[in-house]
């Protein structure tokens, strides 16, 4: 089984519609949507549920009204502003220090786990998906998107599937370190723009890093060639191997309205994205 996480230096570049698309063609493969922050995949997959469990990580203060004595201790020491007046915890503010828990006088504070999100596994037409979502204001993220790829492994141990493609989050934050872990190939999506260059050099530093064979697909590759060329060098520079191109087409935006990939859609596009495919076989990434 390998690992194939598609990534880019910011949102908006296209990295969840070549991830899906490549899903689709493959046609063998569990997808794991590991921006769990802001997941976005199940909109042109349309999962239908199958399994969920809840996402426990870090602690939460609660507090015993019947053991509290209303002495202030809590509301006093909690740097944070969790406590309110009425000496009930705000569970939006509390970073589960336990600092509360460990002054108070009558004990009446206990460090409950926290609930911070979902994670979930559905079926959609291009097979398993593993999937997740971090509630609001909740930490951790780095340990979900770790939850979920160790889940997307075990499906496809468990059905002996040769690949997953993961949609990763962008940036290089936390939840794009846990992504790309121990990955065996890394695809990088950009733009063609002074900040698309900008993105992609510090997202080549995090690949290089953990030293991952890494690709590049430029996608609305013809808004600007000179930039796209200049991306591929660099790149190049970088010893990432430029896979593909994607061109600017209004009909991506049709597709996904009607919850379809680029690849399933009658549109030039499309022509791309199997040219990307055919590509990443050819190096070897895609079985």
């Amino acid at each position: 089984m390998r690992e194939l996480a598609v990534v880019s230096g910011k949102g908006g570049t296209g990295k969840t519609s070549v991830a899906s698309s490549l899903a689709v063609i493959s046609g063998k493969a569990i997808i794991a949507d590991c921006d769990v922050d802001t997941p976005n995949l199940h909109l042109v997959l349309a999962p239908s549920l199958v399994d969920s469990k809840p996402f426990i990580a870090g602690f939460t203060a609660s507090i015993d009204k019947k053991a509290c004595t209303d002495c202030s201790m809590c509301l006093q020491c909690c740097r944070f502003d969790a406590v309110d007046n009425s000496f009930s915890i705000d569970p939006l503010r509390c970073e589960g220090c336990g600092l509360c828990a460990r002054l108070c006088p009558q004990h009446a504070i206990t460090m409950e786990p926290k609930h911070c999100g979902t994670i979930m596994v559905s079926e959609t037409r291009a097979g398993r998906m593993v999937h997740a979502k971090l509630f609001p204001a909740s930490e951790n993220s780095g340990k979900l998107v770790s939850d979920v790829r160790r889940r997307a492994g075990l499906e496809a141990d468990a059905d002996e599937i040769p690949l997953v493609i993961i949609d990763g989050a962008p940036g290089i934050g936390c939840p794009v370190n846990a992504t790309i872990t121990g990955c065996d190939y890394v695809l990088m999506v950009a733009e063609p723009s002074v900040s698309g260059i900008h993105d992609l050099l510090r997202l080549a530093s995090l690949v290089n890093h953990f030293s991952i064979p890494a690709f590049l697909c430029v996608n609305r590759w013809d808004i600007h060639p000179e930039y796209t060329d200049t991306l591929e060098q660099e790149a190049e520079r970088l010893s990432i191997h430029p896979a593909g191109r994607i061109r600017y087409d209004p009909g991506i935006t049709h597709a996904h309205t009607a919850m379809r990939t680029i690849a399933e859609y009658d549109i030039p596009a499309a022509a791309d994205v199997h040219a990307l495919f055919a590509n990443l076989q050819t190096y070897g990434v895609l079985p």
